[in-house]
């Protein structure tokens, strides 16, 4: 129970506030029972030494023997209780009056017990005069009723009990309700402080406070909002961090595979050009055909040029990245002005040269990379069709957009090779490659080249053909 109580906020103020709202109560009844009875007793005496003081007036005008009326009308007052005479000697007088002989024998008896303490208080007070008659000075002791006084003390010992009673339910009750106003928003801010250690941030502080505790609650719902916020930009980028390590882990394992492709790719064509240069220097057997194999070999030499060009132009690719400067070109200049550096070749195969391009179609792109991107895709088309083939070149304007298309009919590609085309070094077939000079690299630049310019190229089997196409 006592740690339950140290634990609780609401059992704390509950408990301190209904321990001093008993305390105050008890020292204002206290008070109140203490001072009442004093400041009624204060009273009665000076009203009681106020008529005394006239009366004592009055007598020193007249003779004792004619007093007799102004002490029945004196002792016929209500605060009055009894009233005694003394001679200069001490001995006490008849009062010259027979109307209250009585009462006043009774007053006596009283006053004489009330000096033993056995019934209710009288105040009295002493006073000195002379009668008009006699220079002899008396003493007047007068007695005043003081019942009113025992009475309020009884009352408030009375009424003790109800009023203890009444205390301890309204302090239970004002308690309670105090208790519950001042602790609940802190309560209420208490658990909201346990789900923001859990970093639990949709919360809100429901109270509708205008004191330092609805200051409180406000700050704590921006406190909120903004960690949420900065949460939410930290694991987004948490995100975009672990996304650009992993693209980083497959660049580098791409990177290394492309290396290592690389060295296969060149030490086969050094390798043959090795050993046809062995072989002539030794003159061993058909080596001895010298033209024959230089002329072999300066193929060889011519393929591996082209093949360091291209991985000087992946290399760049790589190194550049988006940061290369862009122009606004014109396609059907690029592409005519390949096709007459082919000119030779496509009439050497009777190819038939097909075009759907309006005058004229922008870009905007690298110049040396785009030519590139061009010479690649249509070049392949008229190395690898077929005699007298037909080759589709295409480019139409789409909402601001560009697709290009290239189609050579006659062959096909298989479809388990076609998400291959683009990988480095891959030949559909490396017979067919060695004929054309092929390296494996020029669909791999070109797809590279596309993602530079946020395009990518795809590739599909027609009824009559092979389509290569972009949007750019």
């Amino acid at each position: 129970m006592i740690r339950k109580v140290k634990s609780s906020l609401f059992a704390k103020v509950f408990f301190i506030t209904v321990v001093m709202l008993l305390c105050v109560s008890l020292l204002v009844y206290g008070l109140l029972a203490w001072l009442m009875p004093q400041t009624y007793s204060n009273r009665l005496n000076a009203v009681l030494d106020e008529r005394a003081q006239a009366f004592i007036s009055e007598l020193g005008q007249v003779a004792f023997s004619d007093s007799g009326g102004l002490f029945d009308q004196f002792i016929s007052d209500m605060e009055i209780n009894s009233v005694e005479l003394y001679n200069s000697n001490g001995d006490w007088i008849p009062l010259p009056t027979k109307e209250f002989d009585d009462e006043w024998g009774v007053n006596i008896a009283q006053t004489a017990v009330a000096g033993l303490g056995e019934t209710a208080p009288v105040l009295s007070n002493q006073y000195y005069f002379s009668f008009s008659d006699s220079s002899e000075r008396y003493t007047l002791v007068v007695y005043g009723e003081a019942e009113h006084i025992s009475e309020l003390q009884q009352s408030f010992i009375r009424v003790l009990p109800i009023i203890l009673l009444m205390v301890f339910v309204v302090s239970f009750v004002v308690s309670g309700l105090y208790s519950r106003m001042i602790t609940k928003p802190v309560l209420e801010i208490s658990r909201i402080s346990e789900k923001m250690s859990d970093l639990q941030l949709h919360w809100t502080v429901g109270e509708q406070r205008t004191d330092e505790l609805g200051t409180l609650g406000k700050s704590l719902n921006r406190l909120s909002r903004n960690l949420s916020a900065a949460l939410s930009d930290l694991q987004n980028a948490n995100r975009k961090l672990e996304a650009d390590i992993e693209h980083e882990k497959e660049m580098e394992q791409a990177r290394t595979n492309f290396f290592s492709a690389v060295s296969h790719e060149l030490k086969t064509p050094i390798t043959i050009m090795k050993g046809q240069l062995e072989g002539m220097l030794l003159g061993i057997g058909a080596y001895k055909d010298r033209e024959k194999y230089l002329t072999r070999t300066l193929e060889i030499a011519n393929t591996l040029e082209t093949m360091v060009q291209e991985i000087l132009t992946i290399s760049r690719l790589e190194t550049a990245g988006a940061d290369f400067k862009k122009d606004r070109l014109d396609c059907i200049k690029i592409i005519k002005c390949y096709l007459n550096e082919t000119e030779d070749l496509i009439a050497q195969k009777d190819l038939q040269i097909h075009f759907d391009i309006p005058s004229p179609v922008f870009i905007n792109g690298n110049k040396m990379l785009i030519e590139k991107v061009f010479s690649n895709l249509i070049g392949n088309a008229v190395k690898y069709s077929p005699q007298g083939a037909d080759i589709f070149i295409s480019a139409l304007t789409e909402h601001e957009r560009v697709v290009f298309s290239v189609e050579n009919t006659g062959v096909h590609i298989p479809a388990d090779s076609q998400h291959k085309l683009f990988d480095a070094f891959y030949r559909v077939e490396q017979s067919r490659s060695r004929k054309t000079g092929g390296s494996g690299l020029g669909l791999y630049i070109v797809q590279e080249i596309l993602r530079q310019h946020e395009s990518v190229c795809t590739v599909c089997n027609t009824q009559s053909g092979v389509k290569f196409s972009f949007i750019i």
